[in-house]
């Protein structure tokens, strides 16, 4: 039986599964393959570097099931990091959780969630601007953003019982559609774009744009070609992040030190098939090379662009629209709507929990680190369903994603690199499951990934130093923390 001030562990294997699937799967399958096509002009090194995402992110899982056996708590990868490292590292991942990964990620998936809404109902499009003054606007679609992350955060404050109702139904459904999709996808191909796209294979080029014109096809060859790849998984590898969010939410998992492993392992597997076989399902229906615009009729439109110029990189949308017309669109629309809102209350549930763990340890405010009557920390909950609506209101959510890649990317092999220290620091600890295949396979999943923070590091300034400076202001932040628990 539950004790006031205690989680409730409500949530089983499925759930679990649903957790992590639902919350990885939101709107960026629908639309990242354009920007990889752009980068690599290839079909078979577009395959590839979603294969590398999926294999990276799953061997990350396997291995973090280690973690999670060890400490089956709330906070999840925050735990590992202050067990294996520091209070500061782990404060530091916590602090950027809440600022930008968790909270924008909330605002961006919200907003996609507005957006497809507007193709349904128009006057709640993010054209409709509601108020404009001094450069600030405010449109219809901000508004429904920020409703569908309130209402989230309100049903997730009456316990996680109604949380993994929503995440486990509307989960499950939108894998179930998804699979639908791939099959008529599949079926309802174009042999035009087949042609095209599986003639060369590996003829890799960059595609060029300068003013809305394609001025340019480089070949890519050698270290080009893994610079492209090691550029292009910045989108494919974030539109596969919060797989661990589970891990969050530790204390509320039945069986946790088996159940998180479990559904980490079978959830990432699962969200990496369906990638692959959405990317086959967009190579079989539209040519990769396209131009940002053609001058014939619709159809002949669509098709031309391909996926690399679909419109708004709305690839989904531009294949579904290529293969039944209208009405297709309008499927695949109500499907990304469901898949963004599966995907916004996994989101929320799991991260307040971090917000919690932090302030149970002194180092955030004092009034997170309470948990309501129904066992969910409502005040940490209602902090971040406030923030992110503010990243929703401001617009800046985008950029701020672009610039904390490179930190997930770290705060992730930082914690890989953790089972290696714990194994020496903690010989004796509990270990229910041990990662797979170590030490070879995280050593080259730590290999791999510090290869794309290199090529991220040179040729992507843009998505490296900001996230080091947002990580970076939380260090005087941990020290006004850590003076104010010890004054008390």
């Amino acid at each position: 039986m539950q004790k006031p001030g205690e989680f409730k562990k409500d949530l089983r294997l499925i759930d679990g599964i649903m957790l992590v699937a639902g919350t990885m799967i939101g709107s960026g399958i629908f639309i990242v393959s354009a920007d990889i096509a752009r980068n690599v002009g290839s079909s078979g090194y577009l395959l590839l570097v979603w294969l590398l995402s999926g294999f990276l992110t799953v061997v990350a899982a396997l291995s973090y099931g280690e973690l999670t056996g060890m400490f089956p708590k709330a906070g999840g990868q925050y735990i590992f990091l202050r067990e294996a490292y520091s209070p500061m590292l782990a404060f530091l991942y916590g602090w950027t959780l809440f600022l930008v990964i968790q909270t924008g990620t909330i605002a961006a998936v919200g907003v996609a969630f507005a957006k497809f809404t507007g193709v349904f109902l128009p006057s709640w499009s993010e054209k409709n601007i509601l108020f404009q003054q001094n450069g600030f606007s405010l449109s219809a679609a901000q508004l429904v953003s920020i409703a569908v992350i309130l209402v989230l955060t309100a049903i997730n404050i009456l316990g996680v019982h109604y949380g993994k109702i929503i995440q486990t139904f509307f989960g499950s459904t939108k894998i179930l559609a998804l699979f639908g999709l791939i099959a008529i996808g599949l079926v309802v191909s174009n042999a035009d774009a087949i042609s095209a796209n599986f003639t060369h294979l590996w003829d890799a080029k960059k595609t060029v744009v300068e003013n809305g014109t394609v001025t340019d096809r480089i070949p890519l060859s050698g270290w080009a070609i893994m610079v492209a790849i090691g550029v292009s998984m910045v989108g494919s590898m974030f539109a596969m992040d919060a797989w661990n969010n589970i891990t969050f939410a530790g204390e509320e998992v039945v069986n946790a030190r088996k159940n998180i492993s479990l559904s980490m392992g079978i959830g990432t597997a699962l969200v990496a098939v369906i990638y692959i076989l959405m990317n086959v399902v967009y190579l079989v229906n539209l040519p990769l090379e396209g131009t940002p615009a053609t001058d014939s009729g619709e159809a002949r439109h669509i098709f031309g662009q391909g996926i690399q110029f679909a419109t708004e990189d709305r690839v989904g949308v531009a294949v579904a629209d290529s293969m039944a017309g209208h009405h297709a669109v309008l499927i695949v629309a109500g499907l990304i709507m469901l898949s963004t809102f599966s995907c916004l209350n996994g989101l929320i549930l799991s991260g307040a929990r971090v917000y919690y763990k932090m302030a149970d340890d002194k180092l955030f405010f004092p009034q997170l680190g309470k948990l309501n009557k129904y066992g969910v920390p409502a005040a940490a909950l209602v902090l971040q369903g406030v923030w992110a609506s503010l990243l929703c209101l401001s617009g800046t959510y985008g950029n701020l994603l672009d610039y904390v890649v490179f930190a997930v990317l770290l705060f992730y092999m930082f914690t890989i690199a953790g089972i290696f220290i714990l194994r020496k620091k903690m010989p004796d600890a509990e270990r229910p499951y041990r990662a797979v295949g170590y030490p070879v396979i995280p050593l080259i999943y730590l290999t791999l990934v510090f290869i794309i923070c290199v090529i991220l590091l040179k040729y992507k300034p843009n998505y490296t130093w900001p996230g080091f400076i947002i990580v970076g202001i939380g260090v005087p932040v941990y020290y006004l923390f850590k003076m104010r628990s010890s004054k008390k």
